[in-house]
């Protein structure tokens, strides 16, 4: 197991590794700064500070074995939480490095308070990453072909996705892909392709390497309660009627002008 760790470490140091985690670093960055409550989970990859942007006063992040940074280690199919007690859960590939990904997001959705939000990211196996990934796993590979993203599982489709999400009661409210260059081994190949991450962006969006998505935590039957203030608000607006009157009168005048009673 430590090896494959060292591995997966070593990847996200690699220019392709480095040139992933800018992109997701920056849509976490967009996604969790406006994201309020008071307890926030970041489960798995460490090189990546998904909570880094968001301003909940109880943020941690959990590995599946312990490592620096870490807060705890866990099964993430089996979270240390009470039900409804999370308000955000960001998965950074945690799906792809789960044994059982469709538990582990069951087991986001308990913890998770009712309008709770999930965000994750994960790799697209409709993509030219994914088909390097297929091409490794492949027992008719030809040459030496590696596992492009060392340690992960399958890779879990945008779309296949969405459905898990739906089954559980989430509902989508972003979804963009990303990461449109070729994977080159050297920063120099990486850089001149540039050009392809705005030109996949229009031309062929759905076809970016990783993607990215916001859902929050639907629960049929609840009703949000409006903050005191503004049902305060609504009182002193409404209509009162006036003692001894054969009509309604609305109570507009004001508060140091007395009502004369008939």
């Amino acid at each position: 197991m430590s090896d494959q760790i060292i591995g997966l470490h070593d990847w996200f140091e690699s220019p392709t590794g480095r040139y992933l985690l800018a992109w997701e670093r920056s849509q976490f960055d967009l996604a969790v700064a406006d994201i309020f409550g008071f307890h926030a989970l970041q489960l798995g990859l460490p090189e990546l500070d998904a909570l880094g942007a968001n301003r909940m006063p109880h943020r941690w992040l959990a590995t599946q074995t312990p490592m620096p940074g870490a807060a705890f280690a866990t099964d993430f199919s089996a979270l240390p939480f009470q039900a409804n007690s999370l308000d955000l859960v960001v998965l950074p590939h945690s799906l792809e490095l789960a044994s059982d990904p469709h538990t582990t997001l069951r087991e986001v959705e308990r913890v998770l308070v009712p309008e709770g939000r999930v965000v994750i990211c994960g790799l697209n196996p409709t993509s030219l990453w994914g088909f390097r990934q297929r091409r490794g796993r492949s027992p008719h590979r030809v040459g030496s072909q590696k596992l492009f993203l060392p340690e992960a599982g399958e890779f879990i489709g945008y779309w296949r996705l969405r459905d898990w999400l739906r089954l559980l009661g989430f509902e989508v409210e972003v979804g963009r892909f990303g990461c449109y260059r070729p994977a080159f081994s050297s920063e120099k190949w990486l850089q001149r392709f540039e050009w392809m991450d705005r030109a996949g962006a229009r031309w062929w969006p759905i076809l970016g390497s990783v993607y990215f998505l916001v859902a929050v935590k639907r629960v049929r039957g609840m009703t949000l309660l409006s903050p005191a203030w503004k049902a305060s608000r609504a009182l002193a607006n409404a209509p009162v009627s006036v003692a001894n009157s054969s009509t309604l009168t609305r109570a507009s005048a004001p508060k140091d002008e007395k009502v004369k009673q008939a």
